[in-house]
C-alpha cells in the first residue's frame, strides 16, 4: 500500500458531515488535512477539543487535522484542494477561492448537484471561474458516517486530466476505500444530480409505506431516466451503470438515511424544509426538470413527478403514474 504519510497536505473546504468524514479518512491514512470552516466557533472547537461536535461528537479527530478560519491560510501550503460544500454554496466558494488560487493548485469536489443559478454542471462553473487548473469530482454511494468510522466504501473519481486522476486515486485509496476512475466528468455529475432527485421520491415512498415492490420499480425507472437524460447531454451510458449512477441509486433506495421522509409523512414542503433544512434533492429536482425541458424528447415521468410534487402542489401519488404507462418489450 502507498505510504500516504509522505504525501503533501490537502485542503478541505467545508467542515460539514461529508468534508469532516473525508478529512477523517485521509488522516487515517497518515495525511495532514487543513480543514476550512466558515464558522470561527467551529474552527476553535475542532482545534481545542479535536471533535466536530455538530456532526461526529463521539469521534475524536486526529491531530493531523487542523481547522482554519480563512481560505487563504487553508490553501497556501497545499497543492490539492477538496471542496465539500452544498451545491447552493459551490459557486460562492469558488469565487472566494479564486482570489488566492495559484497555478500549481489542483481542485477536486465532492459536491453533488448542478449550479444553483444556471443549472449547469459544476465543472463548467469551475472552468468559468477558475480557468484551466486541473479539476476532478468525487462521487458515489457513500454515507458520511460510514466513511468516518472506516466501513468499506467504493466511490468514483472523474477527471479529464489523467495524471491528476491517478494522483488523486492514490491519495484516496485504502483497503477500506475503493476508488474507480473515469474521464466522464459530465456523467458522474449528472448521476449525482438525478440521484438527489430520486432521494426525494424514495423518502415519499417510505413515508407513504408503499413497500419494497414499489421501490424496486421506481429504482428501475430512475436508472432508465438517468441514462436517457445523460445520453441526451453527451454523457456515457456506462457511467450510469457504475458507482456514481446505479450504485448511488441503490444506496438511496435501500437505506433510509434520506431527510426527505417527512414529505411522505404528510408535511408540506414548507414545513418539511423548516424542520429538516434544505436537502440537495429539493434543489436538484428543479435543476433536473429544467434540463428535461431543454430536451423534451427525453421521457422522465418519475423526475417530472418529483418536480410537480415539490413545486406545483401535485399529489404525492403521481409518483405511481408511470405504472399505468406501457412500453414496448
Amino acid at each position: 500500500m502507498l505510504n500516504c504519510s509522505s504525501l503533501p497536505p490537502i485542503a478541505i473546504l467545508g467542515a460539514g458531515a461529508w468534508g469532516t468524514a473525508l478529512a477523517i479518512h485521509l488522516a487515517r491514512q497518515g495525511q495532514a488535512v487543513r480543514l476550512w470552516s466558515y464558522d470561527p466557533q467551529q474552527v476553535a472547537a475542532i482545534n481545542q477539543t479535536h471533535h466536530n461536535t455538530r456532526y461526529f461528537p463521539e469521534y475524536r479527530l486526529s491531530e493531523t487535522i487542523v481547522a482554519l478560519k480563512t481560505i487563504a491560510e487553508t490553501i497556501t501550503p497545499v497543492e490539492d484542494i477538496l471542496i465539500a460544500v452544498p451545491s447552493l454554496a459551490f459557486r460562492d466558494t469558488l469565487h472566494h477561492l479564486a482570489a488566492d488560487l495559484k497555478p500549481h493548485h489542483r481542485l477536486v469536489w465532492a459536491t453533488k448537484g448542478l449550479d444553483a443559478t444556471t443549472h449547469q454542471p459544476l465543472h463548467e462553473i469551475a472552468q468559468a471561474i477558475l480557468g484551466s487548473i486541473d479539476k476532478a469530482i468525487l462521487s458515489g454511494p457513500s454515507f458520511a458516517r460510514e466513511v468516518a468510522v472506516g466501513l468499506p466504501t467504493a466511490v468514483t473519481l472523474a477527471s479529464q486530466q489523467p495524471p491528476f486522476l491517478e494522483a488523486l486515486a492514490k491519495r484516496f485509496r485504502s483497503p477500506q476505500f475503493r476508488v474507480d476512475c473515469t474521464q466522464d466528468v459530465l456523467g458522474v455529475e449528472l448521476g449525482g444530480a438525478v440521484k438527489n432527485t430520486i432521494a426525494i421520491a424514495m423518502g415519499i415512498v417510505d413515508g407513504l409505506e408503499f413497500g419494497a415492490n414499489t421501490k424496486a420499480a421506481l429504482m428501475t425507472q430512475a436508472l432508465t431516466e438517468m441514462i436517457a437524460l445523460g445520453r441526451a447531454l453527451g454523457a456515457q451510458q456506462e457511467t450510469f451503470l457504475g458507482l456514481s449512477g446505479l450504485g448511488d441509486l441503490i444506496l438511496t433506495c435501500t437505506d433510509n438515511q434520506s431527510r426527505s421522509l417527512a414529505l411522505g409523512q404528510g408535511q408540506t414542503l414548507e414545513k418539511a424544509s423548516a424542520s429538516i433544512g434544505t436537502t440537495e434533492g429539493l434543489v436538484a429536482a428543479r435543476h433536473v426538470f429544467y434540463l428535461l425541458q431543454q430536451h423534451p424528447h427525453v421521457e422522465a415521468p418519475l423526475c417530472t413527478a418529483v418536480y410537480r410534487i415539490l413545486y406545483k402542489h401535485a399529489p404525492m401519488t403521481i409518483l405511481l403514474d408511470f405504472f399505468n404507462q406501457t412500453t414496448a418489450s
